[in-house]
């Protein structure tokens, strides 16, 4: 895969202040990005864009998984191999996210872990756009007319979208 950066990881933490100091010091790193509720960390090595948001326990504590890419180029091709393999979810185009304008493609695997690829265009001053949706709180497409929904209820007889 052309363009990849470094895969990238968003977990959701109840107490952010707590897991910013396990994290900076499992890693030895400080993180690159804090905003209310929110930060990440920009790691070399190990190659890792990982973020934390601050949500209420669910018992479920991975957001989504993910593969930081290089350039809208790379998320265009991302997303026709995604079309291709009939796996595509959600496209989002200059989506304000994680406190960053991203264009972004999602797929959501069997058990629906939702994976996404993404190239971060510039910083932004809030978490979402306004009245838009962000991370997993995106409606996945698949759910009513994607190629994802098609082949998982062939397979599976259901498209593993949230109720």
């Amino acid at each position: 895969m052309q363009g990849v950066l470094k895969p990238h990881l968003s977990l959701d933490v109840s107490d952010l202040e707590a897991s910013l100091s396990f994290y900076g010091r499992l890693f030895g790193a400080e993180p690159l990005k804090r905003r209310p509720g929110y930060a990440k960390f920009d790691l070399a090595a190990p190659a890792l864009n990982l973020a934390l948001v601050e949500h209420p326990p669910t018992g479920r504590n991975v957001n989504h998984f993910g593969v930081q890419l290089d350039s809208a180029a790379a998320v265009e091709a991302a997303q026709e191999r995604l079309r291709s393999a009939r796996l595509l979810d959600l496209v989002e185009e200059g989506t304000v996210c994680c406190y960053a304008k991203q264009d972004k493609v999602w797929a959501v695997d069997p058990d629906g872990n939702r994976w996404e690829f993404f190239v971060v265009l510039e910083d932004a001053d809030r978490m979402k756009s306004e009245g838009g949706a962000c991370c997993v709180d995106a409606a996945p497409a698949s759910c009513a007319t994607g190629d994802a929904c098609v082949t998982a209820q062939a397979e599976t007889g259901s498209c593993g979208c949230p109720a």
